[in-house]
């Protein structure tokens, strides 16, 4: 799955254009991305970008899968949202959608995520929206992200009052380093019959070679260092990637590998700044994790564990 995050602010109009053609190329075929993405300065500039992709024409809209969010306020210069100017309002929501698909040059959405939770607009109000909006035809299916497994529940639960769809997705951190959504957020995506779709698969590069780039020197070597710094993780990342280079392994692409291979999962969210990261994440689909690996990296990074047995008998 093709996150686009970096389209804008850390890549160019040109070289986005063409990791898109090479993702659709190798079959990737589901892109994401958000509203407010395109730098603090610039929100919306990313969907742009896939809109001006889209308008390039030869079935580019047809082919893919598009997903996009909701909840941010779109004012660079607002410290103070006016109310229904962020978040999941019923008028919010609203506007919102229209202003992504004028951005987008679509005439629908397939896949409308809630960005984070809003404990301030009730349910019904959201799904009263949202089921005027696949009605219009604008969006086919509503998925959340950054929910916690309650949150999960609460929403499906209204929805089910009102005879509608629901949530069909949950997008959530969960990698290697980061495996708290074990804990309720996946068993509540299962129970409830959601994808997931985890973000940040190589918890912010530590899971891609961080040590060794630390190592090597570059370009990449001071941001390696500073987020090996941040992750308090240092010993478990050279672990990892002593157990692959034993194995002649990519760390990268067995972190992405991995993700596969846990329960509920559909699919990671890659978001390459160059066609080469593209690449190594393509390869991942096809990497064949064995029992005894996947227990190593256990024993590295021991797994949560569904409530309440993660923390009660």
């Amino acid at each position: 799955m093709l996150g686009t995050m970096n389209f804008g602010p850390q890549t160019g109009e040109t070289d986005s254009h063409a990791i898109m053609d090479a993702a659709l190329e190798a079959g990737v075929n589901f892109f994401d991305t958000a509203n407010v993405y395109g730098g603090p300065e610039n929100k919306g500039r990313t969907e742009e970008i896939l809109g001006s992709w889209f308008a390039q024409g030869g079935g580019r809209r047809e082919k893919v899968v598009l997903a996009t969010k909701v909840y941010g306020g779109m004012d660079p210069n607002s410290d103070a949202p006016w109310p229904n100017t962020d978040r999941l309002s019923a008028l919010n929501i609203r506007r919102a959608v229209d202003a992504s698909l004028r951005r987008l040059g679509t005439d629908h959405i397939d896949l409308y995520q809630f960005h984070h939770v809003d404990r301030a607009t009730p349910w019904e109000e959201i799904w009263q929206a949202i089921d005027v909006l696949v009605q219009q035809g604008k969006i086919l299916y509503a998925g959340s992200s950054n929910f916690a497994g309650w949150h999960i529940a609460k929403a499906n639960e209204a929805a089910a009052r009102r005879h509608s769809l629901g949530l069909v997705s949950e997008q959530c951190l969960y990698n290697l380093v980061e495996r708290r959504a074990e804990m309720d957020v996946l068993p509540a995506a299962e129970d409830y019959g959601l994808g997931v779709i985890p973000w940040s698969p190589l918890a912010s590069g530590l899971l891609g070679g961080a040590v060794r780039k630390e190592r090597e020197g570059g370009g990449a070597a001071k941001r390696s260092a500073e987020a090996l710094a941040r992750s308090g993780a240092r010993e478990r990342i050279e672990a990892y990637e002593d157990l692959l280079a034993a194995r002649g392994l990519d760390p990268g692409e067995v972190a992405l590998a991995w993700l596969l291979t846990r329960p509920a999962v559909t699919g990671p969210i890659i978001g390459p700044r160059v066609r080469e990261q593209l690449d190594s994440a393509v390869r991942a689909v096809d990497l064949d994790l064995d029992e005894e690996l996947l227990s190593e990296l256990d024993a590295i990074f021991p797994a949560t564990g569904p409530s309440p047995e993660a923390f009660a008998w």
